[in-house]
């Protein structure tokens, strides 16, 4: 992935929700174009926040094994589209469904304590008819999860840490779960 339209998850529960936080600022070269002298945050750019921080949300929830991708808005609303450098966004979502075929999330976005926009997300699982497809090289989406910080603040679904699956603590998690099973 060459955009990164959040700069931090700041929450992650497994299998439930994830806060991220996304600082506007004059260095980010579309907002030189959007509007002349008026800059302000294109509201695609603003859905595309919440398409990342879902979809590694549905990532992780599928034990890192589906590549994900925004499929369907259902519905969405923008309550103000004013947004501006030097504000900050925080992206909050919340996974109401996963299952085989991929996901569906709502998703709310504040400056402050101001709502900005609402809706709801699909996301597909590419599954293996696409594993040789460049969409997503292998590993982005968990070296998306690290950049972020995930596993900095990640709660996994039993309550415990949330375990990067490439670390020596996992592997030992994984084979701790095998011999007690």
């Amino acid at each position: 992935m060459h955009w990164y339209w959040i700069d931090r998850i700041t929450v992650f529960e497994s299998q439930k929700r994830a806060e991220a936080v996304k600082a506007v600022t004059l260095a980010e070269d579309h907002l030189h174009d959007h509007f002349k002298y008026v800059p302000l945050m294109p509201g695609s750019l603003i859905i595309e926040g919440f398409a990342q921080t879902a979809g590694l949300l549905l990532y992780e929830a599928k034990e890192y094994k589906e590549k994900v991708v925004l499929a369907k808005i259902p519905k969405f609303t923008f309550h103000r589209v004013d947004v501006v450098p030097g504000e900050v966004l925080t992206y909050k979502v919340y996974l109401e469904t996963f299952r085989e075929a991929g996901g569906v999330a709502s998703v709310r976005a504040y400056r402050g304590e101001e709502l900005l926009a609402e809706g709801e997300l699909m996301f597909a699982h590419l599954g293996l008819a696409f594993s040789d497809q460049p969409l997503f090289a292998d590993g982005d989406m968990l070296d998306m999860m690290r950049l972020f910080r995930v596993f900095e603040v990640g709660i996994a679904a039993d309550g415990t840490k949330l375990l990067d699956p490439k670390s020596l603590e996992y592997q030992k998690y994984v084979k701790h779960q095998r011999v007690g099973s």
